[in-house]
């Protein structure tokens, strides 16, 4: 069997399990404050989640477009098939070791380091489209700072309307309201995670000969909406109790507030096409409501975790896609 079309499927399949462990490993953080407040049960979170993870990944393909080119040029990458075969390897690597450690660090920082590692290990810096990186740095960089900001005044508005509500009947509507909210950002995780392995899978198709512009094919969109959909079904309980539980007392007001943050974060760097890290935005983005709700109620401790993890990300991904591409040049 040709050599090329063996690497093409292997990209592809190693592409749809990236997806699915994204989709068990980050759509947690979508559902985990729905889950802690218990507006839904877990069950009927990730259901509700799967579906809007679905919908939204169907629905958008422009930071797919992104990653097929923003990183790399496609059509002059050398040994571009086991770039990419290198890339998703290490991105899956570093996704199932914070999984398993519950540390909810960010699979499009360990997919985008992991891209640049291969590609420099390579063909050097030189390859690099560093306008196009720059770009998507620094949506990765704003996007929690920006989200934590967002979530402090959402909260401070919420504050203000319903300061003289009785606080027991306000939880129970907004209880209700979470549900919705929930749904939300679940459609927004949909339209924005789901696409860097469509981009991926893009890219490898362009290499290979098959496929000769940056527009994202339907089969790939679906398979990869799919792929992310079962992955959320299968549920990432690790990551909801760090996200849910352990960053702040999240009641229903606090989850609407921060539900709304993420939701409206992340479908805002969809519309202008640049990936972000929706674990970086929905959690700054209960960090930024717990801080307006009370600062001595957020625990910071576990906040510092989280960003140290989110900051070594893409070095030590961009160091295993090098390595794991100096191993397969070997036998590819």
């Amino acid at each position: 069997m040709d050599i090329l079309f063996v690497t093409i499927m292997l990209i592809v399949v190693f592409a749809l399990i990236f997806d699915f462990i994204n989709g068990f490993h980050d759509t947690a953080n979508a559902i985990a404050t729905s889950v802690s407040t218990k507006a839904l049960t877990p069950r009927r979170a990730v259901l509700l989640a799967a579906v809007m993870n679905l919908i939204g990944a169907l629905t958008f393909t422009g930071v797919a477009k992104t990653i097929t080119s923003g990183i790399t040029n496609p059509f002059d990458l050398e040994n571009g098939m086991v770039v990419i075969l290198a890339a998703l390897i290490a991105a899956i690597v570093w996704n199932l070791l914070t999984w398993y450690f519950g540390i909810p660090s960010s699979s499009s920082h360990a997919i985008i380091g992991s891209v640049v590692g291969a590609v420099i290990a390579s063909s050097g810096f030189s390859a690099i489209n560093f306008a196009g990186l720059s770009g998507i740095v620094v949506a990765l960089l704003v996007s929690p700072v920006l989200a934590f900001v967002v979530g402090f005044i959402f909260y401070g508005i919420i504050k203000v309307i319903f300061k003289n509500s009785n606080l027991a009947k306000t939880n129970k509507r907004f209880r209700l309201v979470q549900v919705l909210t929930a749904a939300l950002q679940s459609f927004s995780h949909g339209t924005n995670d789901a696409q860097k392995s469509m981009g991926i899978i893009t890219m490898a198709l362009i290499v290979g000969g098959m496929h000769e512009s940056t527009a994202i094919p339907f089969w790939v969109q679906l398979s990869c909406a799919l792929a992310m959909g079962l992955g959320t079904s299968v549920g990432g309980w690790r990551i909801i109790k760090t996200v849910g539980g352990k960053i702040m007392k999240i009641r229903p007001v606090n989850g609407v507030a921060a539900d709304l943050t993420g939701a409206s974060v992340i479908f805002g760097a969809t519309l202008i096409h640049l990936p972000v890290s929706t674990t970086h935005v929905i959690s700054s983005g209960i960090l930024g409501v717990g801080a307006s709700h009370r600062v001595k109620g957020v625990n910071w401790g576990v906040a510092k975790r989280m960003v140290i993890t989110w900051v070594i990300t893409l070095p030590i991904t961009a160091t295993i896609a090098g390595i794991t591409y100096l191993v397969l040049n070997l036998f590819l």
